[in-house]
Parts: structure tokens; C-alpha cells; sequence
């Protein structure tokens, strides 16, 4: 334990020389940085598979599940899509040093707010590799210092990404410390980052809902969290037979193991016969085990009778659960219920109810007519996320440059004393 306390004591206490040094670099710098990470990641790709191929060989043999191992996978578009985020990212106005609200006041001062990092941040994650660079091209820009903590699963491939980073940061002249990874898989690392108050000023989790509960509960460090994603999209009486199938189907199969995916469909009852049939047939032929109320089984014989913990449950699967409602507030109180605040979709042609569906659902995203694997930073305009918030403080839904930041109050005067 002795050793794993210096470890972190360690890595704090580099992180934060590093990030005093960081607030200062400048726009220019940081990017050139980021370029040099995706150069790096480019030239070293066989490099970065090889690990990969490691460590999936590893899950697989550790019959980890076909989700879990999805997430982990990197291939050629994979490493494309960590390099166009990169690259992204660089284009993105900076945050940092943004003065707004510069106010007179009676006594002639100004007063405003200045954009400012967090610190230090800390990111634990489970699975996906490509989380290495996003929470660090994502700290850098906006001059945060980081320590990482990806899960054993994918140690090689976090080695093999993190060692890109270190190199573009050295390459730049920044401090190499800005981005640290602890490269222990022992768990008591975990423990002891989330309670380093000392060192580290905001924890993100993001993993599946038994890892960020335990962070939460652990912590002595603000955590920025969300414990799951139950996703629903809403088909609405008005809504258009073509458009509500496209968008039902995308949600739910475009991926399983992301936290955006659709986990429940509601549908009201005067649209059920329009869109069920279709999208029932669509699902059997992907392979999607569907579980729905006894009015949806009507439908169809190969539909389980849902159970009341299925309307609670992410299942990151190829499974889905279908319940047919008389009315949009029937489908808005279950959201309200069974809902983990992630991100909600209604499909309508009608106007007045897309607005009372936006306006009524309490959740960090919510939509209409679009599928809910939108929620995401790279397609809100973010270059990447560090995560997905469905608390209220300090930040809400994906997690860009802007939610890795504060406000500081500055003032302007020009010899002025307070009488």
C-alpha cells in the first residue's frame, strides 16, 4: 500500500507543477502539441494494434463480454477517428482566458469573469483505449493537468497511446507531466487517486455503473458522473411511419455497448400498428432479443413479457424493451420514473409536442426526430468528451473543453480605491 500512496503522492505532485505551467502555454503551443500526438499515434500505428491485439486476445480468453470486448477493439478506422479527434480538437476555439460580462460598476471599476482550467484532473475508465487520448487531447487544450487510469483490460494499448502522448509533449517543449497514466493494474490505485484531495481537483469515472457508484462513494475529490445510460425514444401519434423506424432501429443498433444506446422504446398506442411490424422484423433479423409489455406482444410471439426491472435496466446488449403508451404524458412519466437522466428522443411531426417533450423530460440531452447515439461529444461539435454528466453541478451531458473549465472573477481599475 506504502507504495502505491508514493505512486499517486508521485504523480500529484507532478501534475501539479505541470498544470501551473500549463495555464500559461499558449493556444499555439497546446495545439502544435496535439498535432505532434496524432503524428506520433500515425507513425507508431502497427505499434498501437500489436498492443491492441494483446489485450483483446486477453479478454477473449478471459471470456469477457462480446460488448465489453466491442469497446476495446481498435483497427485502422478506429485509430482514423483518434486521429480526425486530435486534429479537432487543435481546431477548436480556445476556452482558456475568455473574458465575458466586463461590467462598469458606479465606482468606475470593471468587473467580468475569466474562462479558467479545473487543475488537475483525474479520469478513471474502463475498456476503451481511445478514451487515453480524448481525456488527454481534452485536458491539454484546456490546461488541465491529468492523471490517467485506464482498466486492466487495456493496459497494453493505454501504454502504447500514452507513450505517443509523452512523446508529442516532449517533442512541443511542454512539461511531460501534463499527462501522466498510472501504469499499475492494482485497484488500490483507484482508491488512493480518488481521495488525493491534495493533488487532484475533479475525479470523471466512466465505466460501467458498479465502477462510477464506487468512485462516488469513495471519493474525498468532486466527481463528475454518470452511473448509467437507460436511453428511451418516444414514437408519438403524429410521428412519421419511415422517419420513427429509421431512427428506432439506429438507436438501439448501431452500437450496444455505448451509454447512448436506446435501451427502451415507447411507443403510443395509435402508432404501434404503423411502426411495430416493421421494426419488430427489422430487430429479429439483427439478432435483437425484444421484451415488451403485454400489449406489444400482441405482435408477435417471439417478444418475452418484460419484467419490471427491465425498464430499469442498461443492458449494453442487443436487447431491447418496448412498452406501447395511451398517451405522451404516459410516456413522460415513465421516463421520469425509470429514466437515468442520460438522453431522451421523441419522434413527431407535430410541433407543439416536440416542444412539450423537450421542455417536460429532465434529462442532460434531449431530442426530436434524431437518434439518441447523437448524444456524443465529437457530433455536438466538442472534438471528442471525456465523458457523459448527467449531474446538474458542475457540468451536464458530454463532457468538451468548456465543462473542463471554471469562471474567476476578474477586475479592471486604473488606480481606483474603495471609499
Amino acid at each position: 500500500m506504502d507504495s502505491i500512496e508514493n505512486l499517486i503522492t508521485t504523480l500529484g505532485t507532478n501534475a501539479r507543477i505541470a498544470a501551473k505551467s500549463l495555464r500559461g502555454a499558449t493556444t499555439q503551443k497546446k495545439n502544435s502539441a496535439l498535432k505532434n500526438i496524432a503524428e506520433q499515434i500515425h507513425q507508431n500505428r502497427k505499434v498501437i494494434l500489436k498492443a491492441n491485439q494483446q489485450d483483446v486476445a486477453q479478454a477473449k480468453d478471459n471470456q469477457l463480454d462480446d460488448a465489453l470486448i466491442d469497446r476495446l477493439i481498435l483497427d485502422d478506422t478506429r485509430i482514423d477517428g483518434i486521429i480526425e479527434s486530435l486534429n479537432q480538437i487543435a481546431a477548436l476555439a480556445d476556452p482558456i482566458g475568455e473574458i465575458t460580462d466586463l461590467k462598469f460598476r458606479p465606482s468606475g471599476i470593471q468587473v467580468g469573469k475569466m474562462r479558467v482550467p479545473l487543475g488537475v484532473m483525474g479520469i478513471i475508465y474502463e475498456s476503451r483505449p481511445n478514451v487515453t487520448i480524448d481525456a488527454a487531447a481534452l485536458c491539454l487544450k484546456s490546461g488541465n493537468g491529468v492523471i490517467l487510469r485506464g482498466g486492466s483490460e487495456a493496459i497494453h494499448s493505454n501504454l502504447a497511446l500514452y507513450a505517443c502522448v509523452k512523446d508529442g509533449l516532449i517533442d512541443d517543449g511542454l512539461n511531460e507531466y501534463c499527462v501522466q497514466l498510472i501504469d499499475t493494474t492494482d485497484r488500490a490505485a483507484v482508491n488512493a487517486l480518488v481521495q488525493a484531495s491534495e493533488y487532484i481537483d475533479a475525479i470523471i469515472p466512466r465505466g460501467g455503473k458498479g465502477l462510477v457508484e464506487a468512485i462516488s462513494q469513495n471519493a474525498t475529490v468532486p466527481v463528475i458522473k454518470h452511473l448509467h445510460g437507460v436511453c428511451h425514444t418516444y414514437i408519438d401519434k403524429d410521428a412519421d411511419a419511415d422517419k420513427a423506424i429509421k431512427i428506432a432501429f439506429n438507436a438501439k443498433t448501431r452500437r450496444y455497448g455505448v451509454c447512448n444506446a436506446m435501451e427502451t422504446l415507447l411507443v403510443h398506442a395509435s402508432a404501434a400498428g404503423k411502426v411495430l411490424p416493421e421494426l419488430i422484423a427489422e430487430y429479429a433479423l439483427k439478432g435483437v432479443e425484444l421484451r415488451g409489455c403485454e400489449q406489444t406482444r400482441q405482435f408477435s410471439k417471439q417478444i418475452i413479457a418484460a419484467t419490471a426491472e427491465d425498464w430499469d435496466t442498461e443492458y449494453l446488449d442487443a436487447i431491447l424493451s418496448i412498452r406501447i403508451v395511451n398517451s405522451m404524458s404516459d410516456a413522460i412519466d415513465h421516463i421520469e420514473q425509470h429514466g437515468s437522466g442520460h438522453t431522451e428522443s421523441i419522434v413527431t411531426e407535430n410541433y407543439t409536442s416536440g416542444r412539450r417533450f423537450i421542455t417536460e423530460v429532465d434529462s442532460a440531452s434531449v431530442m426530436i426526430n434524431a437518434s439518441t447515439g447523437f448524444a456524443d461529444g465529437f457530433e455536438y461539435g466538442f472534438g471528442a468528451e471525456i465523458g457523459i454528466s448527467t449531474d446538474k453541478f458542475h457540468v451536464r451531458g458530454p463532457v468538451g473543453l468548456e465543462g473542463l473549465t471554471s469562471q474567476k472573477y476578474i477586475v479592471l481599475g486604473d488606480g481606483h480605491i474603495r471609499q
